[in-house]
């Protein structure tokens, strides 16, 4: 039996390493999907869409379009402050909507100004800085 273990075992494990192989295929370009695969990638996209207000909607389209203009640095940029954003604690994320609707009618110097003065300020000097500036109001995701 000891003899036969290994030979019982060696098509077993051809098949499992096989099976990521398969499910990791290349995905043509877009061009090249079928309708199904298109279908599958936009239907949870038109189900958004059709279940948005049209602020929402309106948001949605601006925010695509902007993308659309961005260079692939300025994307990575935007992805990678995304990722923060959602990191951060329900407070942070206050004091950088404050900060963020502050600088939004601010010249580059404006800012770099701002920043500094934020980075100087104690936890206490930030949290009054933020009741005087709040953040605007958002519509719920």
């Amino acid at each position: 039996m000891k003899t036969l273990l290994p030979y019982l075992l060696l098509p077993l494990l051809l098949i499992c390493a096989s099976v990521p192989a398969v499910a990791q295929q290349q995905l043509p370009e877009w061009d090249q999907l079928t309708t199904a695969q298109r279908e599958t990638l936009i239907a949870p996209v038109r189900d958004r869409w059709n279940s948005s207000s049209p602020d929402r909607r309106q948001r949605n389209y601006e925010h695509a379009r902007s993308w659309q203009q961005m260079t692939p640095a300025q994307r990575e940029q935007a992805r990678r402050g995304m990722h923060r954003f959602e990191n951060m604690s329900p407070d942070q994320r206050r004091d950088a909507q404050a900060l963020f609707d502050k600088m939004r009618g601010m010249d580059k110097d404006q800012r770099q100004q701002l920043r500094e003065q934020w980075n100087r300020m104690s936890p206490e000097q930030r949290r009054q800085w933020v009741q005087a500036n709040p953040p605007a109001a958002r519509p719920p995701r």
